[in-house]
């Protein structure tokens, strides 16, 4: 047996599962945590991938390995390559004011048209320009500026050369300077962020291609790209840490709005995608402030009429990416004597994150997207509320992979691509899904779209 090994080095802790490279049957596989916060260092996830791969009986037998990471942040790394202070991920909104100036000083629609984004506080450029401005001497240090992903599979290449770093198209477009229909990085971008372009980037890697390391190393991927592989594909609302929707294109997405963003996939084609900064834990925030566990929650919310007799929540509780409001707050509204009820305030929590995830819906429907299915992924799935209400509220049917690890899972098939050289990913046999069939609720998203149209007017 081929074994082939897939990382996910997430915002929360890092997955590792061993797989069969042919058939892609699981093997065996490891986790360890990652600290809290918006600024980490990057050694805890070096930390927390040896304790991973340990956990999954190390490398024996392992003949290649991918590793996927959290998308967007900012590691910087001195002329020896040392960690220049502790790296920012892409929910560190401090750079905020950064986005909004250097989408004013191009315009929207340029940022669209060149790169597919337009800037906000998750990508990196952005956290470059608030370096540049607020720790000078930070930034004057600066000779290389990679990902998390990048980082990792560096520090497993072992030779401590900043000219060894490598990414790939997925990650790389999620910087704000990588163009991914030129496959080439933009100076001129990268000086606009940090006021000088002379600093070392990650060499762009293909699809299948690979380095070396203590076994054959793939390019690795942004965790989106991945968890698409991962999936095998589709329109995918993913429900952990954060929201996202996405699905792939040949086309990249241009979008001066900058609810999608157009990023590359791991495959060659793109990722038209829309991130919301809040997600599952949304459901944990409601759960701890009702006095009960998840499964509860869940429970609450599916005894309550749909709609939450009126009551409607707007869940921008660590401010918002889409819309672009990072400095919002969450809110309930319609609460009354009669429905101020633990139930209803479950279901508006459920209802509320999911109509978040389908504002992202309906613009990737206007980027060209068919939306006649979604396929339900990420911890939040694993709710019967989320489950059941998501058809609900977003009006088509939606299909629950068995849980996974799919980002660990769509390297560890990039690592088997990169094994075997083939012309595609290979085939895997992937598990069955529970279908939830469409019951749409217009209301519910009329009432939403109220409440959050107050954020916007202010």
């Amino acid at each position: 047996m081929t074994l082939v090994a897939g990382v996910d080095s997430s915002t929360q802790s890092c997955k590792v599962v061993v797989r069969d490279a042919d058939t892609g049957e699981l093997v065996r596989e490891g986790r360890a945590s990652h600290p809290d916060g918006t600024e980490v260092h990057p050694s805890h996830w070096w930390q927390a991938l040896q304790t991973a791969l340990a956990d999954a009986g190390g490398l024996d037998g392992v003949e290649a390995l991918s590793v996927a990471g959290q998308q967007h942040g900012m590691v910087c790394l001195d002329e020896n390559g040392e960690v220049v202070r502790d790296a920012l991920l892409w929910n560190d909104t401090r750079s905020a004011a950064a986005a909004a100036d250097l989408t004013e000083e191009l315009g929207a629609a340029e940022w669209a048209a060149r790169m597919g984004v337009v800037p906000v506080a998750s990508f990196t450029i952005t956290k470059l320009r608030w370096l540049a401005r607020n720790e000078p001497g930070n930034a004057a240090r600066t000779a290389a500026v990679c990902l998390p992903h990048d980082w990792l599979t560096w520090r497993l290449r072992g030779t401590g050369d900043l000219a060894d770093l490598v990414t790939d198209r997925s990650d790389a477009s999620g910087t704000g300077y990588f163009d991914s229909v030129a496959n080439a990085y933009v100076p001129d971008l990268v000086k606009l962020g940090l006021g000088r372009s002379d600093v070392v980037l990650p060499r762009v890697l293909g699809p299948s291609e690979f380095v070396d390391g203590p076994v054959r190393l793939g390019a690795g991927a942004g965790d989106n790209a991945a968890a698409m592989l991962g999936v095998g594909g589709g329109v995918v609302v993913s429900l952990g840490t954060s929201g996202v929707v996405t699905a792939t294109a040949d086309v990249r997405a241009d979008d001066p709005s900058g609810i999608v963003a157009g990023f590359a996939d791991a495959t060659g084609r793109y990722l038209p995608l829309a991130c919301t900064l809040n997600a599952a834990r949304v459901l944990d925030a409601t759960a701890r402030m009702l006095g009960v566990d998840l499964a509860r929650l869940s429970e609450l919310a599916l005894s309550a009429p749909a709609g939450a007799e009126g009551v409607v929540m707007v869940p921008y509780l660590e401010g918002e990416r889409t819309p672009n409001l990072p400095d919002a707050t969450g809110a309930l509204h319609g609460l009354t004597l009669t429905n101020a009820t633990p139930a209803n305030i479950a279901r508006a929590a459920v209802e509320g994150m999911l109509c978040g995830q389908a504002v992202g819906l309906d613009a990737l429907t206007d980027q060209g997207a068919d939306v006649s299915a979604v396929r339900l992924v990420g911890g939040a799935a694993v709710s019967p509320a989320v489950r059941e209400i998501a058809p609900t509220v977003f009006g088509v049917p939606v299909t629950v992979p068995a849980p996974g690890e799919y980002v660990a899972d769509g390297a560890a098939r990039q690592a088997a691509w990169a094994l075997k050289g083939d012309a595609a990913p290979p085939e895997w046999n992937g598990a069955e899904s529970k279908r939830y069939e469409a019951d749409a609720v217009p209301e519910i998203r009329a009432r939403y779209a109220e409440a959050a149209q107050k954020y916007l007017n202010r």
